[in-house]
């Protein structure tokens, strides 16, 4: 954890003892944050990446070991990542490839926009636009889809994902699988980021689903189950006046679609829920977990570590408990205004809890041994480097 600040910022290794012996963390992680926002930039701190998408296709035996000392913690796979903004122009896909290459990810989901904005409103970013109506859209998903095959890239492991579904009214969600398997058949892999409840959208029109409607996706829920796509759900737990209020959306999922990978979203945080007793969100996620071996969450989007970094021990310590079913990713939205800055600070942000995650946790989370097992890819995770004295 040392390794990536300046010598003269280095929290000694007694700091470091003492903390571990102590059974928390906090302390240590609220000192690297501190040091890193005001005296140095983590960003130009990471070191280069060292592996190659192909290597990761070598059995963990013939890899050479991962060496936390010197090499990033920020991860292999971005499992939330938006490579098309709410609307207007995006950032080219070459120049994303480079960004990639630069942070060493090398496995990307291509999700879509839940719900796009309207094309002649001129708005990039939905909260800059209240009362502009964003609808699901297959837009995104074509989009994406076309330059996956115009641009390919050997040292890149894109999966397309459908994003079109609207979970309030899912009536033809089956028809428009059926015309995505014509125009690029074998090549939508995921669904998601599709928005249960998103109160951010709800100055945009977004319509939540309902119990009712979410008793109606059985037909398109069967078809994911029976190709093993997962389907990242964006579904608020609730906000800060009532913590809980939509919880009962998500356990109807649940309850319902059993058998279907279903990947919750920012562990159902948001920019309307900052100030939860952190305890109790873990509890409810551990009783989710529990209840349903196929549910994983994804701890992705900036929220969760503005909202909580303060209380990195109880985190750190859920994560490393339930490491086989969290997946990293930055929720980065591609718009034409942002640079190569602005994502490798967004997947920076996102990453500073890996730092402190034990070595398995690390493997499965950072290293990707959680997204190729869930996707059935033929990639491994390298073996963790055992730690010197």
């Amino acid at each position: 954890m040392t390794a990536f600040l300046k010598p003269s910022q280095q929290l000694s290794l007694r700091t470091v003892a003492r903390a571990l012996a102590g059974g928390s963390l906090l302390t240590l992680l609220a000192g690297c944050v501190a040091l890193q926002e005001t005296t140095d930039d983590p960003v130009a701190a990471l070191p280069k990446p060292q592996r190659d998408l192909a290597s990761f296709a070598l059995p963990p035996e013939q890899q050479a070991c991962f060496d936390r000392s010197s090499e990033t913690y920020t991860p292999v796979v971005d499992a939330h990542f938006h490579p098309r903004p709410f609307g207007g122009a995006a950032i080219p896909p070459q120049e994303l490839f480079g960004y990639f290459d630069q942070l060493g990810v090398r496995f990307v989901n291509y999700f879509g926009i839940g719900q796009i904005l309207e094309m002649d409103s001129g708005c990039t970013y939905y909260l800059d636009c209240p009362g502009v109506r964003a609808m699901p859209s297959i837009k995104n998903d074509f989009v994406n889809g076309m330059e996956a095959v115009a641009y390919p890239n050997d040292n890149l492991n894109i999966v397309l994902s459908m994003t079109f579904m609207d979970l309030a009214h899912p009536e033809n969600v089956v028809e428009t699988i059926e015309l995505y398997d014509r125009e690029y058949p074998g090549m939508f892999a995921w669904a998601g980021e599709l928005n249960v409840v998103k109160q951010a959208l709800l100055g945009n029109l977004h319509e939540p689903a309902t119990l009712e409607s979410i008793d109606a996706w059985a037909p398109f829920m069967a078809i994911l189950q029976e190709r093993n796509i997962p389907v990242t759900l964006h579904s608020d737990l609730g906000n800060d006046a009532n913590p809980t209020e939509f919880l009962y959306l998500m356990d109807h999922i649940l309850e319902t679609y059993p058998e279907n990978p279903i990947v919750w979203a920012h562990m159902g945080l948001s920019k309307e829920l900052t100030t939860m007793d952190p305890n109790r969100h873990v509890a409810l996620m551990k009783e989710r977990l529990d209840a349903y071996p196929n549910l994983m969450l994804d701890i992705s989007w900036d929220v969760l570590f503005n909202a909580y970094h303060q209380w990195g021990d109880i985190f750190v310590d859920f994560f490393n408990a339930y490491s086989s079913r969290i997946l990293p990713g930055s929720d980065f939205v591609a718009a034409d205004a942002k640079e190569y800055a602005n994502y490798a600070k967004e997947l920076e942000v996102t990453s500073r809890a890996l730092r402190a995650l034990d070595d398995t946790a690390f493997r499965n989370i950072a290293l990707g041994e959680n997204y190729f097992r869930l996707m059935k890819l033929d990639y491994h995770a390298p073996m963790v480097c055992a730690a010197s004295e």
